[in-house]
């Protein structure tokens, strides 16, 4: 009985700690001087695809990474930085102080040894189709921090890799 007990224990704290979906939420983010986009995000998987990451404006994750050799072999999202030597930090924002200048930022963290590598491609509220954009790599041991003079609703960041 005391084996059950403390197999239930442990998996509720690691199913606790990794998330596979996010919680439905209300998104809003300025479109230009006068408008607003807004949508209701129903509960979804963070990861749509193996390492391809679905991030919103407004969200923050905390991204764990398994390291085989010298590539990422998988990815997952945890509610918490406990493993802060593999946990990429990622927030993605936007800033519509004024609203004449609307910009929308992804702040990375990149806690590895080596320069991490991403793609990116956005989700705007002027076209229903994806685009691709640029990236910068994200230096060792640093934090990186990407701008677009637009607003974006959501970001796929994939092809994560070390250079």
């Amino acid at each position: 009985m005391k084996q059950i007990i403390i197999i239930l224990t442990l998996s509720v704290t690691f199913f606790s700690f990794a998330q596979k979906n996010r919680k439905a939420f209300s998104l809003e983010i300025a479109v230009n001087e006068t408008q607003q986009y807004k949508a209701e995000i129903p509960e979804s998987p963070y990861f749509v695809k193996e390492k391809l990451l679905q991030i919103y404006c407004g969200e923050k994750v905390f991204v764990e990474c398994e390291i085989a050799g010298d590539s990422i072999s998988d990815m997952k999202i945890v509610t918490e930085n406990t493993h802060p030597e593999k946990t990429i930090e990622i927030q993605f924002s936007q800033d519509v102080k004024d609203r004449k200048s609307i910009n929308t930022m992804l702040q990375l963290n990149n806690p590895f040894n080596k320069d991490l590598v991403y793609e990116a491609i956005m989700l705007t509220p002027f076209s229903e189709q994806w685009k691709s954009t640029s990236t910068i790599p994200i230096t060792a041991k640093l934090m990186s921090f990407e701008t677009w003079g637009h607003p974006i609703i959501s970001l796929g960041l994939m092809n994560w890799h070390f250079k």
